[in-house]
């Protein structure tokens, strides 16, 4: 989804995820951490990318592995991440 459809969305009061309308887990929440490792497990490439973020600052509980969030990232730009991509080049 493009951010032009995610603001619309908001505008128009829809809150929560723009595929499914569920709400946002809170930051902190072992649930989000969950929803997060089932996307991934589907190959998400978003998914993925965002993992691989939370590895690499340690929050939602994980702790700081940049090797984890590497991998991570290389494999969701093999997925087609450009934001994956953008990741990987600042760590090196």
């Amino acid at each position: 989804i493009c951010d032009g459809c995610h603001m619309a969305a908001k505008k128009r009061g829809l809150a929560g995820c723009p595929f499914c309308r569920a709400p946002y887990p809170k930051k902190n929440d072992g649930v989000g951490l969950a929803l997060v490792k089932a996307r991934a497990l589907k190959k998400d490439p978003e998914a993925i990318n965002y993992l691989g973020e939370q590895y690499f600052h340690g929050v939602l509980g994980l702790q700081k592995d940049m090797q984890m969030a590497v991998e991570l990232w290389t494999e969701a730009s093999e997925l087609g991440s450009i934001e994956a991509i953008f990741n990987l080049g600042n760590a090196y």
